[in-house]
């Protein structure tokens, strides 16, 4: 397995959030971006998931509720890359997949755009 620490998995991240183009960030509403280190122990080669209520969903009830979650997970991105250029690109595709989500997008659109 690929050795980086939570650190740098958190930069990657964190530089795959800002390569999202401004207008689109600028149209996130109440979503939060966080690292794991594992998913859950049902699904353990996730790499990212979206919780909450796509924006295309939300409706005038959405209100006074808690922000949508993204998480993305560290371990199974690592056991799946064999260089660190592979965990960048990996990690930008994951987020991107994840934040399409929030947006409304499904798997199988993302999947067809090469999100999958």
């Amino acid at each position: 397995m690929l050795e980086m620490t939570r650190e740098e998995f958190e930069e990657l991240v964190a530089e795959a959030l800002d390569r999202i183009p401004p207008e689109l960030t600028r149209l996130m509403d109440n979503v939060a971006v966080f690292v794991e280190d594992e998913p859950p122990a049902d699904d353990p080669e996730l790499l990212g998931l979206y919780e909450g209520t796509p924006l295309t969903d939300r409706g005038e009830w959405y209100a006074g509720v808690l922000p949508d979650r993204i998480t993305i997970y560290r371990g199974p991105t690592l056991r799946m890359c064999d260089t660190r250029e592979d965990v960048v690109a990996e990690t930008e595709v994951t987020v991107v997949h994840e934040i399409a989500h929030h947006f409304g997008i499904d798997d199988a659109r993302l999947h067809a755009l090469g999100y999958g």
